[in-house]
Formats: structure tokens, sequence, C-alpha cells
């Protein structure tokens, strides 16, 4: 989905998109991710909707485990990753972004309840180290609706995300360039990766920073 129709569709101001982004700036060091020499920063949010426009109840903070045909290298393994800042929580923005997600969700399964699970990232490339935003590789989240929200990139080349069939076969390779551009797939259907980020200017860092918000059943 193009930035210009997810901004629209959201109904956010440039100045909302701005203050937005600047929670990127608070996120935690993904100890995991890092054990696999990768420089990448995250939260973690948990979230029921029974409508897209009813109540989004946030629900308690536990380990998140990916289930059992999903991500090859963390299946049953307990991360525990720290919980959404409030003031993330409560900004318009990413309430917009739950709900325009719940309605799209609703065109592969309508389930009495949704559960929306929600990483922010930001992965980070120097001179001397490339960045992973997937160091899983090719993937997929054992849930129905996988979507990333571009929030911003700075001084970064690379980073093309890939989407696949169950037998190998691309269906889309595609760069996230301009903030608010939303990649959306069927996870039930497809697998997905992104590939490495390097700095563009190798004397200052590159990062790249997404929203990833998955919803299954609930």
């Amino acid at each position: 989905m193009p930035a210009a129709v997810t901004t629209s569709r959201l109904g956010v101001a440039t100045a909302d998109w701005d203050r937005f982004r600047r929670h990127w700036d608070e996120l935690s060091t993904d100890i995991y991710a890092g054990a696999r020499g990768t420089c990448r920063l995250r939260r973690y949010g948990h979230f029921s909707l029974t409508d897209p426009d009813g109540p989004i109840g946030l629900r308690p903070q536990n380990s998140f485990v990916q289930p059992e045909n999903s991500n090859p290298l963390y299946v049953g393994v307990d991360r525990r990753f720290e919980p959404l800042t409030d003031a993330f929580v409560a900004d318009p923005v990413f309430r917009a972004v739950l709900r325009l997600l719940a309605r799209l969700a609703t065109a592969l399964d309508d389930p009495p309840k949704w559960s929306a699970k929600v990483h922010p990232f930001r992965v980070i490339a120097s001179a001397d180290a490339t960045g992973s935003p997937t160091p899983e590789g090719r993937h997929r989240d054992g849930v129905t609706l996988v979507s990333s929200l571009l929030v911003g990139r700075q001084n970064a080349a690379g980073g093309a995300s890939s989407v696949f069939d169950p037998s190998g076969r691309r269906l889309l390779r595609t760069t996230l360039r301009r903030p608010g551009t939303l990649l959306l797939g069927d996870d039930r259907r497809t697998l997905h990766s992104v590939s490495p980020i390097r700095p563009m200017d190798p004397t200052h860092p590159a990062y790249r920073d997404v929203l990833v918000v998955t919803f299954a059943p609930g």
C-alpha cells in the first residue's frame, strides 16, 4: 500500500507522523538478535480487538513465543522484550494503524476476536556490520495477517522485502522507501524475508525503522 494511500486512510497529518516516529528513539536492545550479530532495537505489546471500531484491549505482558511451523530460528523459545511505552500505546497514529489493519484482516478471516501482536523495530548497520532485519531468513510468523509499516529510513541502502509462496517461488520483491508504505501478507499462504541494510555513507550509521503487526484469531 503506497504511503499516500496509507496516510490518507489513517487520516494523519505530518505533525502526527513526526511525533509517532519519535517513539523509535525509545526502543530497547534485542539481545536475541544481538546473539546472532545483528544490532536490532525493539519493544513488544499484545492487544485484542473484537471489532475494528470497538475497544482496543492491552493484554498482560508475557514472553513472546513463535508458534509451531513458523519462524525456525525461534520456535518454542521464550523471548522477553521491554513493553511498549504508555505514550506509544496511547498515540492516536498507532491506534489508527491498529484499526486499519483490523479492517484489512477481515478480508482474510472473521473470528470473534483478533489477537494483535505489535513490534516496533529499529535495525542499525555500520561500516563494520550490516544490519539484518530478518536474521532468521525466509520464514512465516504463524498468524493470519502479517504487516510491515515503514516508519523511517536514514542513510540506509538495501532492506528489500521479498514474499514467497510455500514452494519458494518469489511473488514480490520491493524496498519500502517512503515512510508510511505498508506491506501486507496472508501469512498462512506466504513466507517473507528482508535483505540486510548497509550505510550509504560509511562514516554514519544506517537505520531502518518499521512497525510489524500481526493478526491471528484470538
